[in-house]
């Protein structure tokens, strides 16, 4: 057990690297399961695209909203932050899969 001195009660750098992990996983979590669903349950639709992109765009817009929601909200893990990832990870799952005029 760490005692803290009230004096120096700032983040040491593997505690700092531990709070922005613990603040995006949720990001990389629902990024990776949505986009693994996506290309097994649409499988024809989403060949064209690599699952490696598809993940990536998808864990960037979820972290992009988590980021938003922090800034806009002034505290992380509000409910409406996730509501709003939730339907980020679907319009980025959409637009590179799904939207009319795709080439």
């Amino acid at each position: 057990m760490r005692l803290v001195n009230k004096k120096d009660a700032g983040l040491e750098p593997f505690d700092a690297l531990w709070h922005l992990l613990n603040f995006f996983t949720p990001a990389i979590g629902i990024g990776f399961v949505a986009s693994t669903l996506a290309k097994l349950i649409w499988r024809s639709e989403l060949q064209r695209i690599g699952w490696c992109r598809l993940c990536g765009v998808t864990i960037g817009f979820a972290a992009a909203v988590l980021v938003a929601g922090l800034v806009l909200l002034g505290h992380d893990g509000r409910m409406a932050t996730y509501a709003a990832m939730v339907a980020a990870v679907a319009l980025s799952l959409w637009w590179f899969g799904f939207r009319p005029f795709r080439s």
